[in-house]
């Protein structure tokens, strides 16, 4: 027992003395280890409250103590009075260099580092390419980006060293984590050509798992710079027969309309890269890509001949055919375009400047068979610099845009007259259908500029599978969620013009119409040669003929003009085109583009194609 003078040092917990610091009479200082004890494999050291003298030790080392037992006996305030001597204190950490497991640490980082691997940087800017995390230190914000997996490497212990297998495939060829873009969080991941020319590995696999159940969490969006050659068959560690069970593409593709989906192609990707490519929303690729479900391997394992790898599928095909979405010079361009896409779906930004508004009064001749360029409209009713194109190598006759008004985001869908006179075809229906899809899944508003003769009819039309493709602008026009508008700059004939107003024209919020617009159930000249047959066949003079044909035309079209659509209440107004921009308002409200706040998805899914 300790004396009234006496302090008792107790255990606090049950476990086993490994070691007594000081004994009898020892004189020790505030925080000084006095005893250590073990409890479930960890080290307990037992501290000295205060100066004193140890008077006593109760235990001896390899005893078992319990809760509360006595353990040593501490005279507090002798320190240094017995013999003038300063009582022992416990010594300042030593700071003359880094702790080893630190510098362990620091060591495996550095290796997956471009500045550890010259060699492999060199032959990237030999190409005029960048490294992986050159892009995605130029996609993300500066100092944003936390690395998911960087010390994982190659499966395939059996066949290399650890040693080399850490030098050589940093990674797993896969750079991946979270950072920001303008300020908002986003999941990035890049496939690095530099390691085992970018294919798929079981434990990058494993990486991309992981990253994208965070993006499903936090409703991230997701840039994949998607450069590689497909699944890797050298991966022997992992007792596999085909690994067609790995999760990567399925979680992947259940991301889409849950989370903006981005993907870049540089250089050559092909299969598996491929793959993932094709479920993003939007895929940019530079001039040097070469995008293919099958790279030149697998064509010739597959019978089907011996082909350069830059000849699979070159930008000028995937371009033309629908499959790229943007086109860019190089990867600085491709990351530009990437953060100017995501801007579109982080909400409103501060308003932008207007073109002069009187503008639109002259952009659509009054002569009603002269062409104009749709592009010079949508880019002056919105706010300057804002227009974003997609798809714009592919479907000519439908104009798919990204815009924004005031400042907030919302889709154009236009007909182009300059291509069959803006008939939408097979090809305009699915790009501008697929548009749709984009644009309702994250709560982005659209305005349809219509100016079309209706839908193209013919045998090299119905060749195309038209009225599947036609009837797929009416099933999801017809159930989108978002608010949409229609203005008709010119003409609006048809089941072409109701699809450019979500199934018809009381479909919209408003539909409106310029003073150049004209309407029928059909084209005029081909309504009057089918109404009017048996009466033109029976006049004989050809100039007669043409001229009631001419006639009828005209009262036709005096009948079809705005004016007498609005007066009717088929349509809402006719306008001043100056006076666009208020009723396209009209469309926005304070959660437009605000996805991310949603518990789940809207769609099931945003067609790939």
């Amino acid at each position: 027992m300790a004396s009234s003078t006496e302090l008792a040092v107790t255990a606090e917990f049950a476990g086993v003395v490994i070691a007594i610091r000081h004994g009898a009479d020892e004189q020790v200082g505030a925080g000084t280890p006095l005893i250590v004890l073990e409890a479930m494999k960890m080290e307990h050291e037992v501290i000295a409250s205060t100066d004193g003298v140890v008077r006593r030790v109760a235990v001896t080392v390899g005893e078992t103590v319990e809760e509360g037992q006595l353990l040593l006996v501490l005279e507090p305030g002798r320190a240094a009075a017995d013999d003038g001597r300063p009582a022992r204190r416990p010594s300042a950490p030593e700071h003359a260099g880094e702790r080893a497991d630190l510098a362990a640490v620091r060591e495996r980082h550095e290796i997956g580092l471009d500045a550890a691997r010259p060699d492999a940087v060199a032959r990237r800017h030999e190409r005029a390419q960048r490294t992986a995390r050159e892009n995605l230190a130029d996609l993300l914000d500066e100092g944003s980006f936390v690395e998911y997996g960087p010390l994982i490497f190659a499966a395939q212990e059996r066949r290399r060293s650890r040693e080399e297998l850490i030098a050589r495939t940093p990674a797993d060829g896969l750079v991946a984590g979270v950072g920001e873009v303008e300020g908002r969080p986003v999941v990035a991941m890049s496939y690095d050509y530099t390691v085992l020319a970018g294919t798929q590995g079981m434990r990058n696999h494993l990486k991309k798992d992981r990253l994208f159940d965070v993006a499903e969490r936090r409703r991230l969006p997701v840039v994949l710079f998607a450069e590689g050659g497909g699944g890797r068959p050298g991966d022997v560690d992992m007792p596999i027969v085909a690994g067609l069970d790995c999760r990567a593409f399925a979680l992947f593709a259940g991301l889409s309309g849950l989370v903006p989906l981005v993907g870049i192609a540089s250089g050559y990707c092909f299969a598996g890269n491929a793959a993932l490519l094709g479920c993003c929303d939007v895929v940019i690729a530079t001039e040097d890509s070469s995008i293919g479900m099958g790279g030149p391997a697998m064509i010739e394992g597959g019978g089907l001949g011996v082909h350069d790898p830059a000849d699979v599928g070159p930008i000028e095909m995937q371009y033309r055919n629908g499959v790229v979405d943007l086109r860019a010079a190089d990867e600085r361009e491709a990351v530009q375009l990437a953060r100017r896409y995501l801007s579109y779906f982080r909400g409103a930004l501060q308003p932008g400047r207007v073109a002069d508004q009187d503008r639109l009064r002259s952009l659509v001749p009054e002569e009603r068979k002269r062409i104009y360029e749709v592009r010079t409209v949508v880019e002056s009713l919105f706010d300057e610099g804002s227009v974003l194109e997609l798809r714009g190598g592919w479907g000519p006759g439908m104009l798919t845009s990204l815009a924004r008004m005031e400042g907030r985001p919302l889709g154009v869908v236009a007909n182009d007259p300059t291509h069959l006179g803006g008939a939408i075809d097979a090809d305009g229906a699915d790009k501008a259908a697929r548009f749709l899809q984009l644009c309702d899944a994250f709560d982005l508003p659209v305005l349809f500029l219509c100016d079309t003769p209706g839908f193209m009819v013919g045998p090299a039309a119905e060749a195309t599978g038209a009225v599947r493709h036609f009837s797929r602008l009416f099933v999801t026009g017809a159930n989108l969620s978002v608010p949409t508008g229609t203005i008709v700059l010119r003409k609006g004939y048809g089941l072409g013009a109701q699809a450019m107003a979500g199934g018809g024209f009381k479909a919209p919020l408003f539909t409106i119409a310029w003073p150049t617009s004209e309407f029928g159930a059909m084209g005029l000249e081909g309504a009057v040669r089918l109404g009017m047959r048996r009466e033109l066949e029976a006049i004989e003079d050809p100039e007669e003929r043409e001229r009631v044909f001419q006639d009828t035309v005209a009262a036709a079209h005096e009948r079809g003009r705005g004016l007498s659509m609005a007066a009717y209440g088929e349509i809402d107004d006719v306008i001043d085109p100056a006076d666009s921009r208020r009723w396209v308002a009209m469309l926005f409200d304070e959660a437009t583009g605000e996805w991310w706040r949603r518990a789940g998805k809207k769609r099931p899914n945003v067609d790939a194609w």
